[in-house]
C-alpha cells in the first residue's frame, strides 16, 4: 500500500521537496532532530564512503540539507545528480515525512532531550537572524524579539510547553514524536537507530557497527584515522569544512561545536525538576523507547 509522507513546514525547511527525488540504491538518509549529532552522523559517514579524513568539499556541500529552503531545490537536485560516491543526505525531517524506499538506508540518532535542547538554545545566539530572514524571504518582525531568557529558565520552559509536535518539531513533543516514530521502525532492514551518548562512549565501536550496517569495508590499517578525524576535536578544528553553514547563516563557525558532551541538561536541573522532566516524558513516549534515550552516557567528547 502507498503511503504519502507527512508534510512538515517551517519558515526554513519543507519537507515536501522531498517528494519526487530520484532516489539511488545505497543511498542513506541521516534524519534527526536539531542538536542531535547530525553533523556528526555526517561526517561518520564521510568518512566511512570516502576513506580518506581529507574531504574533497566542505561536508554540506558532500551531504546536502534537501528540505532547507535556502538552497534552491533544483539546485540541490542537480548537486546529488552530480555525485559519483554513495550519497548521504541530511534532514530534519521524521521518517514519516521522508519517502521510504527499500533501496535507502535511514539513520536516525537519537540524544538526551535535555541536552539537545541545552545545545539548542547555545546555537540560538549563534545564528544571524536577520541573514535567515532575507535568504527565506521572511518579513521583518513587527516587534523586537523577547528579551533571552537564562539557560535553566528556558529549559524549564521547554519541558513545559505542550506544543503540536507537527508544527514545532524541536519541542519536547516534536523530539518525542521523531524519535518514537524512528522506534516503531527500528525492525525494518533499512532503518538503523544511533545514539549521542553511544558515539561519545565508544566512537571506533559505534563506526564498525554502522560501517557493517551499510555493508562498507574499511580496511582495518585506516580506522584510526578515520575515528581521528570524526573526533570533536578534528571535527572543531575543521569548523569551517566541517559546520553546516553553505549560505553563511552562522556567526561562528567554531562556536557550533560547542560542548561536545553529554549531561548538560541534567547539569542545570534540580532533582524536583528532573522528576518533573520524566513525569512530561513519560507522557509522550513508549517506555522502552524512553529507556533506550535516557542512556546514562559518559562525558567523553562528540560533536
Amino acid at each position: 500500500m502507498s503511503r504519502t509522507p507527512v508534510r512538515y513546514r517551517s519558515a526554513d525547511e519543507d519537507s515536501g521537496r522531498w517528494l519526487g527525488f530520484p532516489f539511488r540504491p545505497g543511498d542513506i538518509v541521516i534524519s534527526t532532530r536539531s542538536k542531535s549529532g547530525t553533523t556528526w552522523m555526517q561526517m561518520i559517514c564521510a568518512l566511512l564512503i570516502l576513506q580518506d579524513p581529507r574531504l574533497p568539499a566542505p561536508l554540506a556541500h558532500l551531504s546536502p540539507w534537501l528540505d532547507w529552503l535556502i538552497m534552491p531545490r533544483d539546485e540541490v537536485y542537480a548537486r546529488l545528480a552530480a555525485q559519483a560516491h554513495r550519497r548521504f543526505i541530511k534532514t530534519h525531517t521524521p521518517l514519516d515525512g521522508v519517502p521510504l524506499d527499500p533501496r535507502v538506508t535511514y539513520v536516525v540518532v537519537g540524544r538526551h532531550p535535555l541536552d539537545m535542547a541545552v545545545s539548542l538554545y547555545h546555537q540560538g545566539a549563534n545564528i544571524d537572524r536577520e541573514r535567515l530572514r532575507l535568504l527565506t524571504g521572511q518579513p521583518a518582525p513587527e516587534i523586537p524579539r523577547p528579551a533571552r531568557r537564562a539557560p535553566r529558565e528556558w529549559l524549564l520552559a521547554w519541558i513545559e510547553g505542550d506544543q503540536d509536535p507537527r508544527l514545532e518539531l524541536d519541542s519536547l513533543p516534536g523530539v518525542m514524536h521523531h524519535l518514537s516514530d524512528a522506534w516503531a521502525r527500528r525492525g525494518e532492514p533499512n532503518v538503523v537507530l544511533a545514539h549521542y551518548d553511544a558515539l561519545c562512549a565508544d566512537l571506533p565501536g559505534e563506526m564498525r557497527s554502522l560501517a557493517d550496517r551499510l555493508d562498507i569495508a574499511v580496511p582495518e590499517e585506516r580506522w584510526p584515522e578515520l575515528v581521528r578525524a570524526a573526533t570533536f576535536s578534528a571535527m572543531r578544528a575543521a569548523a569551517g569544512r566541517a559546520s553546516p553553514d553553505p549560505a553563511g547563516i552562522l556567526k561562528d563557525h567554531e562556536a557550533f561545536f560547542r560542548r561536545g558532551t553529554s549531561g548538560a541538561g541534567r547539569d542545570l536541573l534540580s532533582e524536583g525538576e528532573m522528576a518533573r522532566y520524566r513525569d512530561r516524558a513519560r507522557t509522550l513516549a513508549d517506555p522502552d523507547m524512553l529507556t533506550w534515550l535516557h542512556r546514562e552516557g559518559g562525558r567523553a567528547p562528540g560533536a
